[in-house]
């Protein structure tokens, strides 16, 4: 504001309208002078953040968003309503390179990495959109987080900065499918969020066949991370495991699953897998799922089932963007 001519507290003004009132457009900020206006119009733009299409489950509620982004490429998120507040999962880069074979992100690549602005846009276009405070937050949408990893921590300390939204570091939960160097890197933050690491299957060999960054980084290097992790931040891991019928939800993969759970201390969550077209994986059924439940919990696991949310919608990652980009033949 001082390179503008204009004193040093307009700069909290308009940060407040861009952060805290999620402003569109420099003509709403209406304690702002229009010579200062003027001044922002000329020198600066907002990202632009289309809304392209809104699905609303008929179950839960649960919304899933497509935006579209200012060069054309588009992202999703995800508004899930909880008695303890709204939560929203926003997605990392538009696209993924890690090519997991149950997630639709990955199929068509990675496009590119999300600005930090870009990810704080989607929890802002949510709030607006629904008039309501968001309060809780989850990195796992489309993209690898710690593959964005300066971006990333840029959106953390914007979004739990008291002066924006002023969300709690506790209330943010960040996952991973193990990029080793950056969970080590990122422990040293020593943010007092929630760190997911998406393990998925509890021996190297089996990581493997589903799950390319296990041919860069082993089970037990990420385990060990992830130990790092805990005793640098006195954070506990979540491990994400999605359970595949007649794949990883046998009672030997819950026995090897609960040796690594005991390493770290990690809370468990199980989620049936979220079936998509182009894979032929299925979700175990209701009776393997307890069974594998009771099994962590007989070997002293703290373990959840993931409540299933919005699957009337299009639910995975990347389903929505995928299916709107085929039908603009944006992939062949």
């Amino acid at each position: 504001m001082e390179a503008l001519g204009e004193k040093s507290f307009r700069a909290s003004q308009v940060y407040d309208w861009l952060h805290k009132k999620c402003a569109l457009s420099f003509d709403e900020m209406s304690n702002v002078s229009k010579s200062l206006k003027e001044k922002l119009v000329e020198k600066f733009e907002f990202g632009g953040f289309e809304k392209v299409d809104v699905q609303e489950s008929k179950l839960d509620g649960t919304r899933k968003y497509l935006f579209k982004l200012a060069d054309g490429n588009m992202i999703e998120s995800v508004l899930m309503r909880y008695h303890h507040g709204n939560s929203v999962c926003i997605s990392s880069q538009a696209g993924c390179r890690m090519g997991c074979k149950f997630c639709a992100s990955t199929i068509d690549g990675l496009a590119r990495s999300l600005t930090a602005g870009e990810m704080l846009g989607q929890i802002y276009a949510i709030t607006r959109d629904i008039s309501e405070r968001v309060s809780n937050v989850v990195v796992m949408g489309s993209g690898e987080p710690m593959d964005n990893f300066d971006n990333l921590t840029r959106f953390i300390e914007m979004l739990t900065d008291e002066n924006g939204l002023n969300i709690s570091q506790r209330n943010l939960t960040v996952s991973t499918c193990g990029l080793v160097p950056k969970i080590k890197e990122f422990a040293r933050k020593k943010y007092a969020l929630t760190l997911a690491l998406s393990l998925h299957a509890p021996t190297d060999e089996k990581r493997k066949q589903i799950m390319p960054v296990a041919n860069s980084y082993t089970i037990s290097e990420t385990i060990e991370a992830c130990r790092e992790y805990y005793e640098i931040t006195g954070r506990r891991i979540t491990f994400e495991y999605s359970l595949v019928a007649g794949f990883n939800d046998s009672d030997e993969d819950a026995a090897e699953l609960s040796q690594l759970a005991k390493k770290t201390g990690a809370h468990v969550n199980l989620i049936p897998v979220n079936p998509i077209k182009e894979r032929d994986y299925a979700p175990s059924d209701t009776k393997r799922i307890r069974a594998f439940q009771n099994k962590l919990e007989k070997n002293g696991i703290n373990v959840t089932i993931r409540r299933e949310m919005g699957r009337d919608i299009d639910g995975a990652c990347g389903q929505l963007r995928r299916k709107v980009m085929q039908e603009q033949s944006y992939f062949a």
